[in-house]
């Protein structure tokens, strides 16, 4: 009998917490538990959705495993090894294989950078050996690979609508040719009819590059388009998971038919 594969990424026990507030007695309050012993695997070309209302760890659970989140507790083993305890130093060939779209394209591209040095900045650290040609070619192919044209190049993020912006946010984080996306909700901040588009680009994608999503989000209609495997957080701990059939067709918990009943119904 074949021994099950290896997930790309398995969180064991994952903890993030922040420290209380200061009482007018000068005394620390209870931490925050942001994220509070949670684990699950994200199988290699799979896409896992994490989802919940504001405030429910999913958020934090991506950038914890991406290091812009202190990890308090617990393991993140990719491909077995445990990168949750490397210094930021020793994390930095691993951001190479572990990348983030962020939820707000406005304020996730400087404003002061052509889109050219947007995505020319991670080849420079992490492609040194490549030269400036070869870099502006690198950067038209990924304006291309996400449905963009590359006289974009020498434009600036403001001359863009949202949806271009995200794209220019997904073609950023696919130049270190990455494993691993965690997506933080990349649509909510678009327009209904954008969503679809950036939706359908991310799964094209996914398929002809072999990618791996964590992909966060609070639209249960999107995570379930686009997970092969559902957590529902709640309060910083993951309050059921399964696949979007077990967990749309018979939920277990109340706190996830109460995020069925907020889908609107058409």
């Amino acid at each position: 009998m074949n021994a099950p594969a290896q997930p790309l990424l398995e969180v064991r026990d994952l903890s993030v917490h922040y420290p209380g507030r200061t009482t007018w007695l000068f005394r620390k309050g209870p931490p925050k538990k942001a994220v509070d012993g949670i684990s699950f695997v994200v199988p290699r070309g799979k896409t896992v959705g994490v989802v919940g209302e504001s405030g429910s760890g999913k958020s934090t659970t991506g950038k914890a495993i991406i290091k812009l989140a202190p990890l308090t507790s617990g393991q993140l083993l990719y491909e077995g090894q445990d990168i949750g305890a490397l210094s930021d130093a020793a994390f930095k060939p691993w951001r190479k294989k572990i990348q983030m779209i962020f939820q707000d394209p406005y304020n996730s591209l400087n404003p002061r950078a052509d889109i050219l040095g947007i995505l020319s900045e991670p080849l420079e650290i992490h492609f040194p050996e490549l030269t400036k040609t070869d870099r502006e070619a690198r950067c038209a192919e990924l304006l291309t690979s996400v449905q963009l044209s590359p006289d974009f190049l020498r434009r600036y993020p403001h001359e863009f609508s949202g949806g271009q912006r995200q794209r220019i946010g997904i073609a950023r984080a696919l130049a270190v040719q990455p494993e691993l996306i965690i997506c933080d909700e990349p649509v909510s901040a678009l327009d209904v009819s954008v969503q679809a588009e950036v939706v359908n680009l991310l799964q094209d994608l996914q398929a002809k590059l072999g990618l791996t999503y964590l992909f966060i989000g609070h639209d249960l209609a999107v995570i379930e388009h686009v997970s092969d495997h559902i957590l529902v957080m709640s309060q910083g701990r993951v309050v059921e998971q399964g696949t979007p059939a077990e967990i749309l067709g018979a939920p277990r918990e109340a706190y996830t038919r109460r995020l069925l009943a907020a889908v609107p119904k058409f």
